[in-house]
C-alpha cells in the first residue's frame, strides 16, 4: 500500500472524538454554567503558575467596551454581547456561522487571590485575565536531605 492510499485510523479516531463532543456540548450546553439561554460560547484556556491563574478568551470582533468581568464567590465572571453587523441590502448570505447576541463564562477558581492585583488585557479580539494567588496558597518546595 503506498503513503497516497494508506489510512489514517488515528486521524479518523481524533475527527469522530471531536465532532461528538461538539455533539455533546450543543446538546448539554444549556445546562452547563455560563450559557445563557440565546447566549454562545466564547472558547477560553485557564492555566496555572506557582504564582497565578491565566485566563485567556476569544473574543473576535469585540471592543472592551462590550465585555464585563466580575470576580464574586471565588468565580471569575466574563459577560458581554456581540451585536450583528447591520445587513447591506442587497446581499444575500449565502451561509453564516458567526455567534452574536450575549455570552456568560463563568470559572470557578479552586484557591484564594489577590483581588486587588487582578489584571486584564483585551488585544486583538482575545481578552487576558491575571489572577494571582494569595501568599498562602502558593505551593511550597521541600528540598529532600
Amino acid at each position: 500500500m503506498d503513503a497516497l492510499t494508506r489510512q489514517r485510523p488515528r486521524r479518523g479516531l481524533l475527527d469522530f472524538e471531536r465532532d461528538l463532543s461538539r455533539m455533546f456540548e450543543s446538546v448539554l450546553s444549556p445546562f452547563q454554567e455560563g450559557n445563557g439561554p440565546a447566549g454562545w460560547r466564547p472558547r477560553m484556556d485557564l492555566s496555572e503558575t506557582d504564582d497565578a491563574y491565566h485566563l485567556q478568551m476569544d473574543l473576535p470582533g469585540m471592543t472592551k467596551e462590550d465585555i464585563r468581568i466580575r470576580m464574586e464567590d471565588n468565580r471569575l465572571r466574563v459577560s458581554g454581547e456581540r451585536t450583528e453587523e447591520a445587513a447591506v441590502e442587497d446581499e444575500d448570505h449565502i451561509r453564516s456561522e458567526r455567534y452574536f447576541g450575549s455570552f456568560f463564562r463563568s470559572v470557578r477558581v479552586p484557591t484564594p487571590i489577590v483581588e486587588d492585583e487582578i489584571e486584564a488585557h483585551f488585544t486583538d479580539g482575545v481578552l487576558t485575565v491575571n489572577l494571582p494567588k494569595v501568599e498562602e496558597s502558593k505551593p511550597t518546595r521541600i528540598e529532600i536531605a
